[in-house]
């Protein structure tokens, strides 16, 4: 046998399926507003039963369970997807409401219970301390949504409204303006729903709801 022939024996012939690469794995999918809405619905909600005075003052905590580990744990979950998905902005502003509900929890935990050593005359300029730096930060997540849909631009105005509402009832110890921020937040929680109402339609094969054209091109 020949050298040529004994090469052609032991050398496999090549097959096409052998150099077809494998595909790459499938990209990640979903849509985060389907956890991160109504678990900020039902936060707004809660926050809103508490400010208006459906929850008495010496139970207003009660309503921090659902904003704990719903509505801060939910959205939290919702910030990473949206990472995993490489959608920034909605990874910022799940992530910064988880934050926010995270902190009130806290502090409404802090103050009752002593646990930052803060006076009890200290305790109204505290609220207001927090309620001040959440009204700024707001407003600037605010400017980022002007190139989003417009309902989601109204939501964070809603938003907004309802701290300083809440902000100048505090500071004026004027408990109806406190309420009305927890009507706003009911208004919140509405349009909440339709947003999630319109991510829902579209994720079973609906046509999603009109948001409206974004103020900033």
């Amino acid at each position: 046998m020949s050298t040529v022939e004994h090469e052609r024996i032991s050398t496999p012939p090549s097959s096409e399926a052998a150099q077809v690469e494998p595909p790459p794995p499938a990209a990640p999918g979903g849509d985060p507003t389907m956890l991160g809405l109504p678990t900020f619905i039902v936060g707004a909600l809660a926050l809103g039963l508490a400010l208006t005075g459906y929850l008495p003052a010496t139970a207003a905590a009660g309503a921090l369970p659902i904003i704990i580990l719903s509505t801060g744990l939910g959205m939290l979950i919702a910030a990473l997807w949206a990472v995993r998905l490489d959608q920034s902005v909605l990874a910022c502003v799940f992530g910064v409401f988880a934050t926010f509900w995270l902190s009130y929890a806290l502090l409404v935990l802090g103050l009752t219970h002593g646990w930052f050593a803060i006076p009890a005359e200290d305790a109204t300029q505290t609220v207001s301390a927090f309620l001040l730096v959440w009204v700024l930060g707001v407003a600037v997540l605010t400017g980022v949504t002007l190139r989003l849909p417009l309902a989601f631009t109204a939501l964070f105005v809603l938003v907004d409204l309802a701290l300083v509402l809440v902000l100048l009832g505090n500071e004026l110890t004027e408990p109806n303006l406190s309420k009305a921020g927890g009507y706003v937040a009911f208004a919140c929680a509405g349009l909440g729903i339709y947003l999630f109402a319109g991510s829902a339609s579209a994720a079973t094969g609906g046509r999603p709801f009109p948001v409206g054209k974004p103020l900033s091109g």
